[in-house]
């Protein structure tokens, strides 16, 4: 991935957890590193393929001065989510803060926080068998699109399919898609639960009816296992329907433990 780098830009601002630096202010250092596909910009000579530093450095200075934060932990933290979701061609960022003027009392040439933030890329399996299941499965996909931390990616048909896990049930209304996303894996999680819980969904019955099911799939290439998450998730290979709607929009998606593309799995299942 190429690199825009911002060094040192100096910023007045308000930000600090002692009243006086709210009111008073103080100078803040930030150097970026902006991560971009900067190839077609290199051919064409031309702007509208890049990202405009100038234009970047415009919009730093103005959301650090328009905003006031105790922590500059929190300070990166936003400026990032914004430059993320308002620069289109931003990838990933490396932004550090710095604060010279740090009230300590001791000798310090500066304080500064380091972070990088970028879009992943995750796949999500829908399923409802209760009531209206194609408003349940088009709410969640209109949830997670209106969603600011997100990207909506390629979205699956609805496939209808028998019930799995040998619970008396009606037929399943499934799908997948491709998910951009600037959360972590556990808050991407967090999320899916909380739109689950919106549609009025109950985890009564292992394997049992529901009125909508969000699982991840794949994030990234991450390898994940935990008391509350399992990435990628432990059933894709057993689970053909969750394979032929993932098999539709990403069939050559390669499994991170498996090694074998999302159709070559499908088609071992005998589908």
């Amino acid at each position: 991935m190429d690199e825009i780098r911002i060094k040192q830009l100096e910023v007045f601002a308000h930000h600090g957890v002692f009243p006086e630096e709210n009111r008073l202010g103080q100078k803040f250092v930030v150097t970026a590193t902006l991560y971009t596909d900067l190839r077609h910009a290199g051919l064409t000579d031309d702007l509208n393929h890049s990202m405009d530093y100038g234009a970047v450095c415009a919009e730093i200075q103005r959301f650090l001065t328009q905003h006031t934060f105790k922590l500059l932990e929190t300070a990166a933290e936003r400026l990032c989510m914004h430059l993320l979701r308002t620069l289109p061609r931003l990838s990933r960022i490396r932004l550090e803060i710095e604060k010279p003027w740090a009230p300590i009392g001791l000798p310090l040439k500066t304080a500064s926080i380091c972070i990088t933030r970028g879009w992943h890329t995750a796949y999500v399996a829908l399923g409802s068998n209760l009531g209206d299941k194609k408003a349940y499965l088009d709410s969640a996909v209109q949830a997670l699109r209106a969603d600011e931390t997100m990207r909506m990616g390629a979205v699956s048909d609805y496939f209808v399919t028998a019930p799995y896990g040998g619970v008396e049930q009606d037929d399943f209304l499934n799908a997948a898609l491709c998910l951009h996303t600037l959360l972590p894996p556990h808050e991407l999680l967090n999320r899916l639960h909380e739109i689950e819980q919106a549609a009025g969904r109950e985890r009564l019955v292992h394997w049992g009816p529901r009125t909508l099911d969000l699982d991840i799939l794949f994030y990234d290439d991450e390898i994940i296992a935990d008391e509350t998450l399992h990435i990628p998730h432990p059933e894709i290979p057993k689970r053909n329907f969750v394979l032929q709607p993932l098999a539709q929009i990403a069939p050559y998606l390669v499994h991170p433990v498996y090694h074998r593309t999302i159709s070559e799995l499908l088609e071992m299942s005998g589908t």
